[in-house]
């Protein structure tokens, strides 16, 4: 049976710091424009989500990543009555206290889990909402509470589209290694009318796979302006680690859509922040 990680020697903080430090996240340069507390708190977020997401892309049996994941969801219950396990619950405990972190996102962030832990190929538009608002969108409503830019309804429609625009993008870039996973998150009807058969290895080679990227490209776009609509109801220095995260992502659908025939080329750290502080400049207007 797969096991919890075991308490570390050293301070749970520090544990939290590691995974958030391994994981190379390109999100890292907004999280680290928190204020101290907040970014402890959206690092713990960050490591609970890098745990699981690890468990569902292993290579363990189908089994023992139900399992683990299992076990994760006792885990979430147990930091919601205080009496967390291990040190990535020791944190979120004070996180969920300090900024009302509601316990279904991290049940949602859980199911999406399992979803890519039992497969995920072609599926019906409705399954692939679903599952972009558990493992995007669930942190992206965690996030603006912890930020201290929740204003309610405009705030999730920020925080959802956003998170839709970029979890589409990353579906969008990553569809040949998705394939080596056994995975094509592209949706049935649209691979249907292309003439792309729900395979993961023929789909990632077939000649009709750019207008398919294309039409889901219009989607995420459309996402992204949804985003820049709600971003005037916050707060410019609240909502500033989530622009500096959508600078790069936008910016690597718009390289995408330049030529749906050729992957997009990599950008070094220093470029995506730049791209990240330039999508921030935009968005600037103090309230």
């Amino acid at each position: 049976m797969t096991a919890l990680p075991a308490p570390a020697d050293f301070a749970p903080r520090h544990q939290v710091q590691r995974i958030v430090a391994a994981s190379g996240s390109s999100f890292a340069a907004g999280m680290r424009l928190l204020p101290r507390r907040r970014r402890e708190a959206i690092f713990a977020v960050y490591a609970f989500c890098r745990i699981v997401d690890d468990i569902s892309d292993g290579t363990s049996s189908p089994r023992e990543k139900a399992e683990g994941l299992a076990l994760w969801e006792d885990e979430v219950g147990r930091i919601f009555r205080r009496i967390p396990r291990t040190p990535v619950g020791e944190e979120l405990v004070r996180a969920a206290e300090i900024y009302a972190l509601p316990r279904r996102e991290f049940d949602l962030i859980l199911e999406g889990m399992r979803m890519d832990a039992e497969g995920m190929v072609a599926p019906d538009p409705v399954r692939l909402e679903r599952y972009v608002r558990c493992v995007a969108g669930a942190v992206g409503l965690l996030s603006m509470r912890i930020f201290g830019a929740w204003r309610g309804d405009v705030s999730r429609r920020f925080g959802l589209s956003l998170a839709r625009a970029m979890q589409l993008t990353n579906i969008l870039r990553d569809v040949e290694e998705d394939a080596g996973m056994g995975r094509l998150y592209l949706p049935a009807p649209l691979l249907e009318a292309a003439g792309i058969p729900p395979d993961p290895d023929l789909a990632c080679r077939h000649p009709a796979l750019p207008e398919v990227r294309r039409q889901l490209g219009l989607v995420a776009r459309t996402q992204f302006q949804r985003a820049r609509a709600a971003q005037g109801a916050h707060s410019w220095p609240r909502i500033l680690p989530a622009l500096v995260m959508m600078g790069p992502y936008e910016r690597l659908l718009g390289q995408m859509e330049a030529d749906w025939t050729r992957p997009p080329a990599r950008r070094s750290g220093w470029r995506k922040a730049a791209d990240g502080l330039a999508c921030a400049a935009g968005g600037l207007t103090w309230r």
